[in-house]
């Protein structure tokens, strides 16, 4: 294939096991981000997988400027997957206009190089946070999008709207918006996974930081819930499978097989699991007993959500297949590798 896809937020969790599997499907890719919460070596790491460093720019999408410069550079460009964005539920929470300038101004930003420089095709890194708390449970994504409980969960909902509306003023474009569900693990290679920097906001890499001993205890958020263990469910999805869902994203708009110019798909597991069930099934996988406590609920957090995901099964041909406990094992490996500890 000619022509480049570029990559924003590609040194990211999601992003770059979506460029080792872009990669290791014939892909040419190029990494955009500010590495505001993450790492240069891991570009090194995605190498050392896949057998290709890909190329790099630190930019900050947010920087028009900086963003239209880049695009002037790079005219073989011919799709785009758009991760690149501040992502922290309770963060988003207590500085929401950082939330906002950042992820909104960013994709506006990208869009208008698209116009500008003729690509048409984008697939956008959205999130169930769109559906807030559904009435009815699995969601679909026909399901009524909901205000959302965070600022985060907000921009993913205005800027699918604004990818929406944009597709329909200029039918040069076409785009997908992939909503996860949450994702986890590593690649089994253990040489890529989740590594925030200061404290995770998300909670498998509190797991696996509670049980190598960087954190002292686990918060277990909220024992009340209307769940079978009183803690909130979510649908966690391994990230490898998860990268996969965008590769065939990708081949579906260069090869002109959306059915409209933007489409919209679940990706998740189709289960749910709650945190208490997480926090067993990383003690069975691992062998290893986590410190935790249960304590109130968090602002912005939604009691239980999982996804039918028969519309991505069917449509796209992809399936979430890794297990929940291989899934967190793979985590425990890359907290051990970067940790330097042995088994």
């Amino acid at each position: 294939m000619t022509g480049k896809i570029l990559v924003t937020g590609g040194t990211g969790y999601i992003g770059s096991h979506t460029v080792v599997e872009l990669q290791e499907a014939g892909y040419d890719v190029i990494v955009v981000d500010d590495l505001s919460n993450s790492g240069i070596d891991v570009l090194d790491n995605i190498a050392k997988i896949s057998g290709t460093k890909p190329a790099f720019s630190k930019i900050n999408l947010a920087d028009g400027v900086k963003t239209d410069n880049f695009f002037s550079r790079h005219h073989d460009i011919v799709a785009i997957i758009h991760f690149a964005a501040s992502k922290a539920v309770g963060e988003s929470v207590q500085i929401p206009l950082h939330y906002y300038r950042n992820n909104l101004v960013s994709t506006m930003n990208l869009l208008d190089c698209q116009l500008k420089y003729g690509i048409a095709n984008i697939v956008f890194s959205s999130s169930c946070t769109v559906y807030g708390q559904p009435d009815k449970l699995p969601v679909t994504e026909s399901t009524p999008r909901k205000d959302a409980e965070s600022p985060y969960g907000n921009t993913k909902r205005v800027i699918e709207d604004i990818l929406r509306d944009a597709i329909h003023a200029y039918p040069q474009l076409r785009g997908i918006a992939l909503r996860y569900f949450n994702p986890i693990g590593a690649h089994p290679s253990a040489l890529i996974g989740e590594l925030p920097l200061g404290v995770p906001q998300n909670l498998v890499p509190f797991i696996t930081q509670t049980a190598a001993g960087i954190r002292n205890e686990l918060k277990v958020f909220g024992s009340d819930y209307d769940t079978p263990d009183g803690s909130a469910i979510r649908d966690y999805i391994n990230v490898v499978d998860l990268a996969k869902a965008h590769v065939i994203a990708i081949e579906r708009l260069l090869h002109n097989r959306n059915k409209e110019g933007f489409e919209v798909f679940n990706l998740g597991t189709g289960n749910g699991s709650t945190v208490l069930e997480i926090v067993r099934g990383f003690e069975k996988a691992t062998g290893v007993k986590l410190n935790y406590k249960i304590v109130d609920r968090r602002p912005g957090d939604i009691e239980k959500i999982w996804a039918d995901t028969t519309y991505a099964n069917e449509e796209l041909g992809w399936k979430a297949r890794i297990g929940l406990e291989e899934t967190l094992l793979s985590a425990w490996n890359w907290e051990k590798r970067i940790r330097g500890i042995g088994d």
